[in-house]
């Protein structure tokens, strides 16, 4: 029997408050101002001080929450070290006002970190004729794209906090002691790169940040630093690559919505999920479309101006596998837009 996907908990901690997950284990959230309006943080007590899980965007908001909790549930116990799941902003917002600010080391994988020092320095009034590129060959709307180009894009320096020098880096295969546990590091791909999960020897806690969520799919989005990436080949092979470690009994902590058991259950959804996605994708390109004309499809839904960035790089993330594994084909239109057809459809 498969175990099912269960919740322990109902409802969320409430702002400034924290739910004790695991001894000396705490479970926090902070505001996103995004449809996905939350970020999950977490808090492991030592003796030498905390250590923090995941950050929060660097906005003045999200830091007096922070000293609410750390007056409040942390009981004004120094942050010793802030682990950073992933380079994305809310992941990693306030790592460097940790460091700077609390004296917290850093912990985070080599490009995790690498990633965000260069994005820091990345600031950008309009678009980069390469974004703008990028639009094009995804084939998006030419009103969308005329207001876009108009558009300051967004930065990630407007919500990561500058990020001193200096870091300890872990990696695959490595075991970290924090909150009284060692852990073993496991390396996912795909949603981001590098992208670190925790698994505990000593109970049945695991830190998923975003590569391990029981209810969404994180984004597997492609962008115009990297077109001709495979973000979903690379989360497929994450998947099953972490799923022999999976057991029913793990409590995993995840970035956004609710901690969750049954984790074995929810690796093979990950999987089968997308699977079932690129069977659509595929059926839809019995005739040439472009990224953007196949959002029905990988989506069923409407797609409204607050998610057409994501659904969009996404779009393109499914279609690069597909042509990575040679199912589909693409050829340029006069407007620069791809167009991609399944293989056994495709003229010639």
């Amino acid at each position: 029997m498969t175990a099912s996907i269960h919740f322990p908990w109902e409802t969320p901690p409430a702002e400034g408050e924290a739910i004790e997950v695991g001894e000396g284990a705490l479970w926090m959230r902070l505001p996103l101002p995004m449809k996905l309006d939350h970020v999950n943080v977490y808090a492991f007590e030592d003796d030498d001080g905390w250590t923090i899980v995941d950050t929060g965007f660097d906005t003045s908001r999200t830091r007096k929450i922070w000293q609410t909790l750390l007056a409040g549930p942390l009981g004004g116990k120094p942050v010793a070290r802030v682990i950073v799941t992933h380079h994305h902003p809310d992941h990693v917002g306030l790592a460097g006002w940790f460091q700077r600010d609390h004296g917290a080391t850093l912990i985070t994988t080599r490009t995790s970190w690498l990633f965000a020092r260069m994005l820091l320095l990345d600031e950008q009034m309009v678009p980069v004729d390469e974004t703008l590129a990028y639009w094009r060959s995804a084939g998006m709307e030419q009103e969308v794209f005329e207001e876009r180009r108009a558009q300051r894009p967004f930065n990630y320096v407007d919500i990561v906090a500058d990020m001193p020098l200096g870091f300890s880096r872990v990696k695959e295969g490595d075991v970290i002691h924090f909150g009284g546990r060692d852990w073993d590091v496991r390396i996912g791909n795909g949603h981001a790169p590098e992208h670190a999960t925790f698994w505990s020897r000593d109970c049945d806690l695991v830190l998923g940040g975003d590569q391990l969520l029981a209810t969404i799919s994180p984004n597997l989005g492609v962008y115009a630093t990297e077109p001709e990436a495979d973000p979903v080949g690379d989360w497929l092979e994450s998947c099953e690559r972490l799923a022999p470690f999976a057991r029913a009994s793990h409590l995993v902590l995840p970035g956004h919505k609710l901690p969750y058991r049954g984790l074995p259950t929810r690796m093979r959804q990950l999987v089968d999920n997308h699977h079932t996605a690129l069977a659509r994708l595929l059926d839809h390109l019995a005739e040439p479309r472009t990224a953007v004309e196949c959002f029905p499809v990988l989506y069923r839904r409407r797609i409204g101006e607050g998610e057409y960035g994501l659904a969009l790089v996404e779009a393109v993330g499914h279609l690069n596998h597909l042509l990575h594994t040679g199912e589909v084909t693409r050829t340029r239109r006069e407007d620069g837009a791809w167009l991609w057809q399944r293989k056994d459809t495709a003229d010639g």
